[in-house]
């Protein structure tokens, strides 16, 4: 008798916690409904083991992007370890505080202060505070996906469609103040024309974008940003959160020779331990003083010496362009598999972040949600990315790509019947955060 208990508690949770999950990527929905294992008992390396044990190699988003050296790794447990069993809170500040923003000044010698925060979406919640407060301006241009706070949702309170171009789909502004309306304004990636348009129209104080995600920079794209901003006395953000770390150790940005005023990472900067930081100009971060942004858990220890060993061993062990290097080869390998399976598929994303979709218009989705079911099947959790990790090596890619090009030929298969959505064993995946309840 088959036991899912991660299918049975998923179902519970969803009567009990909006959404079903404090993170709603991780809903079972947007990959496999009513057979994502969607709980884990424990993970180490790029292996997950749901909660009825069943082990999975992960192909997917190793924590949703924040383990990038590995589930579990060794040496950043053992910094966590020290920190905990010496005390992970006190009355007085925590010394790897100090330390982590000395690393990240070296690493970053244009900028002159750090604040320390723990999440990603938080994060760019405290750089756009600063930002405003620096300059004294209300509203923001931005491009690309930028958390959960007021002041980004704010975008849709104009055209609850603003977002659908910027990563995530479906994002509703109940909630948010409509006094906020017009405060935040979307450009989209490699349309300088659309950033210029809304500087001619408003009154822009903050430019805050993902320096590189889908695309890589077009005809100096983010040059011609910094000179945007310089031309209208903006501050200019850089998102690093998903992809700092992955092409460089700190942010992508460095890699196309633009400097912004603040730079924010997080994700990959702790593996998996909560801590994120926002890194700037000296005379700009120092707006901070002029507003209120403050938190009692930004002082806690952990974070601090997760991102310590992390940083520390992304600079000893060169693993930049590990991930680069096995992200090329994955994506070459699903090009190479669906050209032998005569699939429409299409490869997106820097190589640590790789992606594909498959081209088949209404049926699209269908076809990621019948990939998902035959590879969790072959033991696999995936979707259309792979978030590269140190602990993925040639042997478990190339595992993992033979495993590919036989589900390919059950896609293909399923194609040329016309029964793709008979061969699903459950609903469509979502494709967007829609209501559960």
């Amino acid at each position: 008798m088959k036991i899912n208990s991660g299918v049975n508690l998923w179902n519970k949770a969803k009567k009990i916690i909006p959404g079903g999950t404090q993170l709603l990527s991780k809903r079972s929905e947007r990959f496999l409904p009513g057979l994502w294992p969607a709980y884990f008992k424990k993970a180490k390396g790029v292996y997950v083991w749901d909660l009825d044990n069943k082990k999975y190699t992960d192909m997917s988003y190793m924590g949703i992007g924040a383990c990038v050296l590995g589930y579990a790794d060794p040496d950043v447990n053992r910094a966590v370890k020290k920190v905990i069993d010496a005390g992970s809170m006190s009355t007085l500040n925590s010394p790897e505080d100090i330390e982590l923003v000395e690393l990240l000044l070296k690493m970053d010698p244009w900028a002159g202060m750090v604040r320390l925060g723990r999440s990603g979406g938080e994060a760019c919640a405290i750089a756009i505070r600063i930002a405003r407060a620096y300059t004294g301006k209300d509203k923001v241009a931005f491009c690309g996906y930028h958390g959960w706070h007021d002041w980004y949702l704010a975008a849709n309170l104009a055209d609850d469609k603003n977002l659908d171009g910027q990563l995530l789909p479906g994002l509703k502004p109940k909630g948010v103040p409509r006094g906020l309306v017009g405060t935040a304004i979307p450009f989209n990636y490699n349309k300088i024309e659309e950033l210029q348009k809304i500087v001619k129209e408003n009154d822009i104080g903050v430019i805050i974008m993902e320096a590189v995600r889908e695309h890589e920079p077009e005809n100096d794209f983010l040059k011609k940003v910094r000179e945007i901003a310089d031309k209208i006395n903006a501050v200019l953000i850089f998102d690093e959160i998903t992809s700092g770390f992955r092409i460089k150790t700190g942010g992508a940005f460095q890699k196309y020779k633009v400097i912004p005023d603040i730079v924010i990472y997080g994700k990959a900067m702790g593996n998996g331990y909560p801590i994120s930081a926002v890194v700037g100009k000296r005379e700009v971060m120092d707006a901070a003083q002029e507003t209120f942004i403050s938190s009692t858990f930004w002082t806690e220890r952990i974070g601090p010496a997760a991102a310590l060993a992390t940083i520390k061993k992304f600079q000893k062990e060169s693993v930049a362009s590990h991930l680069v290097k096995m992200g090329e080869r994955i994506t070459k390998g699903w090009e190479k598999a669906a050209a032998k399976h005569g699939l429409k598929l299409e490869t997106h994303g820097i190589a640590p972040l790789t992606s594909f979709s498959l081209k088949y218009g209404d049926d699209s989705q269908a076809l990621h949600t019948l990939f998902n079911q035959e590879m969790l099947e072959k033991g696999y959790l995936v979707t259309k990315a792979v978030y590269l990790s140190l602990a993925h090596n040639e042997t478990i890619i190339d595992k993992y790509l033979e495993l590919v090009d036989q589900t390919f030929a059950i896609l293909r298969k399923a194609i040329d019947a016309g029964n793709v959505r008979k061969l699903l064993k459950g609903d469509i995946a979502y494709s967007d955060f829609k209501r559960l309840t």
